[in-house]
């Protein structure tokens, strides 16, 4: 009698967890579609502005303005209109695209850096220091973030205020709170595995053991919750931008810009719908490949 096949068993031979989990990603249409628009987003923004300049003679078409093509509708000439200023607003969406993609990967990186190296020394050593720790988060976790990063916002000076560097500090400096709780979970299971005990007995030390060890097995679970924290940090810096604490110009300055020139007299309708529409495509694009990832790396989800 042939005994049952194990979920494990059932894997090709050879076959690794990231192979498999490859293997299943592109099973699922809508984080490849995901995948696909972010892709475009992404290219559109980086390179955009730049070849739009050289197709005007070097001229920097983002901020040089022509008062006698202020708020004209959507042309063969201007895709995307123009400001009040007469300023491209297809150039200006894809330049604030570039800032808007650039906060939502520094902060998160910065969130998911600070967040592992807390969770894992919380996790691994327990006892008083993980208690101490861990109501240190808690603590935070009860003040509102938006309080939160408002309060970080105002610590800086009002010229350094005009740098990305403000809100970069301020959003990575409160979205790390889950991933240190999400690790520090995934390490207080994994410290007593086997494996572990192993390398303690053949004489490793605490911290080769957490970063050796111990945190390549907390991977996947970090990538999936870094990639769903991309979008949550944009649009919570798109809110910022309607408090005035922005980083310059982003799509959440543009929206807030679009909602101003929304009313009933005369309507700029292009100035809110680009942006915004740029600003939904990247979000749901990130939550597809996010809820991509965690279906693929999830091994309840193997069969």
């Amino acid at each position: 009698m042939t005994e049952p096949t194990t979920n494990v068993q059932a894997i090709e031979k050879g076959t690794s967890l990231w192979d498999d989990a490859w293997r299943r990603l592109k099973k699922n249409r809508l984080s490849i579609v995901g995948a696909v628009m972010l892709a475009l987003v992404v290219l559109v923004c980086a390179f955009g502005p730049m070849i739009m300049n050289m197709s005007h003679d070097g001229e920097n078409i983002v901020e040089d303005t022509f008062p006698e093509q202020a708020n004209q509708a959507p042309s063969a000439s201007h895709l995307f209109g123009t400001d009040e200023l007469g300023r491209s607003y297809l150039a200006r969406v894809l330049e604030g695209g570039q800032m808007s993609l650039l906060i939502g990967l520094i902060a998160t990186l910065a969130s998911v850096i600070i967040g592992v190296i807390y969770g894992s020394i919380a996790g691994y050593y327990g006892g008083r220091l993980d208690e101490v720790m861990m109501r240190a988060v808690d603590f935070l976790y009860g003040i509102p973030y938006m309080f939160l990063v408002i309060l970080i916002m105002l610590m800086f000076s009002d010229a350094q205020r005009d740098s990305p560097l403000p809100i970069f500090f301020a959003l990575g400096m409160v979205q790390w709170l889950t991933t240190a709780r999400i690790v520090r979970g995934q390490v207080l299971t994994l410290r007593h595995q086997e494996f572990v005990q192993a390398a303690r007995v053949m004489g490793a030390g605490d911290m080769r053991i957490i970063f050796r060890h111990i945190l390549p097995n907390t991977l996947g679970v970090v990538v999936v919750y870094a990639t769903l924290t991309v979008p949550a940090v944009i649009l919570l810096e798109s809110f910022l931008s309607f408090l005035g604490l922005g980083a310059g110009l982003t799509w959440g300055l543009l929206v807030s810009e679009g909602l101003s020139v929304i009313n009933p007299v005369e309507s700029y309708w292009w100035r809110l719908v680009f942006p915004s529409v740029f600003l939904a495509l990247t979000l749901f694009s990130l939550n597809f490949v996010g809820d991509g990832l965690r279906d693929a790396l999830d091994p309840r989800t193997r069969k």
